[in-house]
């Protein structure tokens, strides 16, 4: 059975994040990608000029068309504007008893813009974490989550994460891309309260748009596969560094470039 992961996200105009980096990351991993478009956003490398919500009701059309025909192995899910779209999502989630969901909380793009209502972050809280099977927030994520200020240390990261654990989460990824470390590390902390550290080397690019979404999208694609929970955050981990230090060799746009979501498989330009 060819595994298929679904990604119910926002659309980036630019290629680089949202649906789009889902998309490739899926096929780059070996696994067939499915779609629910929740927002359309007018964006280039340079940030966000508009977004426009799609209305609830195809939202909720786009799930029933994925779900009645496809097996769908993992789900991630994206940028989720408005808490209307978070508890159609949560809803639909439940109904399917949905697998191996990865969700990953947008709240600010790359460029700073804010992508998540503020009305919509109690709903994320409460109608999706308790669906997931791991949470990957960044550090000015985890920060909005648990009301305290960006971490600056790995105790502190830590502390964070387990405080999201109180929103029912089975796991938590806290990212450490935002730190300012010669090493990017990331905690995984699971449901027994173990701490796994995952380091790399911090690559010195600008092009690093759409790095949440890409990790996300692979730790999915990792699941679908019936990769162990640890396995498939390490190995998306190893996946997103390479297409991070892969990323210059693409020449697009004129802000924060994406990443080489395909350095394997295309030859330096």
């Amino acid at each position: 059975m060819t595994p298929i992961a679904l990604t119910i996200a926002g659309s980036d105009s630019g290629g680089g994040a949202g649906i789009q980096a889902d998309l490739k990351t899926f096929a780059a991993n070996g696994v067939y990608g499915t779609s629910v478009i929740a927002a359309l956003t007018a964006q280039n490398t340079q940030g966000v000029s508009a977004i426009h919500d799609v209305p609830l009701v195809f939202i909720a059309a786009q799930l029933e068309a994925i779900f009645s025909d496809f097996d769908v192995a993992a789900v991630k899910i994206g940028m989720l504007s408005r808490a209307e779209t978070i508890r159609v999502v949560a809803a639909e989630l439940r109904r399917r008893q949905a697998k191996h969901i990865v969700l990953d909380p947008v709240m600010v793009a790359t460029s700073g813009d804010r992508l998540l209502a503020e009305d919509a972050a109690g709903a994320l809280r409460g109608e999706l974490m308790p669906l997931a099977e791991i949470v990957t927030p960044n550090l000015p994520e985890a920060a909005v989550l648990t009301g305290k200020p960006i971490a600056r240390t790995e105790q502190e990261m830590e502390a964070q994460a387990r405080d999201i654990f109180a929103f029912g989460p089975r796991a938590v990824l806290i990212k450490g891309g935002h730190g300012k470390n010669d090493e990017a590390v990331d905690l995984l902390i699971d449901s027994g309260g173990a701490v796994t550290r995952l380091a790399a080397k911090r690559i010195d690019t600008k092009n690093t748009h759409g790095t949440g979404c890409t990790l996300s999208s692979a730790i999915a694609a990792n699941l679908a596969k019936g990769m162990s929970l640890t396995d498939a955050v390490r190995a998306a981990k190893d996946y997103v560094t390479a297409a991070i230090a892969a990323a210059d060799q693409l020449k697009v746009g004129h802000g924060h470039g994406p990443l080489n979501h395909f350095y394997k498989t295309w030859s330096q330009r």
